[in-house]
């Protein structure tokens, strides 16, 4: 694996604990504000995140590269509406897509295709994160004005559950 490779996936690493620190932001946000489904939702994002970087970590390992860990930046975040989290997630997830789109691109003209094969995962993953997100967004715009609808929203929130994510699996 070459230099710049190693470098971007270390970044890559960093940037997904930063995500799971953000989502637990959201999660606070919601939690605060009496939407502990939603809070439950961005819980299982951060733990999502999370695992995403052991996955990124893990591959540095296989590969016999050193793994860098860098500090982590506190987010920036303050709310007036249960929409803002949303609209932040989804920016957020669009970003992610785009440094995962610079790692495979990197990983093209290096010719490395054992980690444009790994990329694969992630490319799928991110188009899940950002149609997820999308929907949230969509969903509290249509019916977020409307408490009954947002309780049902909430509860709908509160009923996800974590799973492991397949690279960590073993799948």
């Amino acid at each position: 694996m070459n230099d710049t490779i190693t470098k971007l996936i270390n970044e890559q690493i960093n940037a997904e604990l930063y995500s799971a620190y953000l989502y637990l932001a959201f999660a606070d946000y919601y939690e605060e504000e009496g939407l502990s489904g939603y809070a439950n939702y961005f819980e299982i994002q951060a733990a999502e995140e999370r695992d995403h970087a052991l996955i990124f970590r893990n591959y540095l390992h296989e590969n016999g590269e050193r793994v860098h860990l860098a500090s982590i930046a506190q987010p920036d975040v303050s709310f007036s509406s249960f929409l803002e989290p949303l609209e932040k997630a989804l920016e957020h997830e669009r970003y992610v897509t785009s440094l995962i789109n610079g790692i495979y691109d990197a990983a093209n003209e290096a010719r490395d295709y054992r980690t444009m094969n790994f990329l694969n995962w992630f490319v799928d993953e991110q188009l899940e994160e950002e149609d997820n997100a999308d929907t949230m967004v969509t969903r509290m715009k249509l019916f977020g004005s409307d408490a009954k609808a947002l309780y049902d929203l909430d509860n709908e929130c509160a009923a996800r559950v974590y799973t492991t994510p397949s690279p960590l699996a073993g799948e």
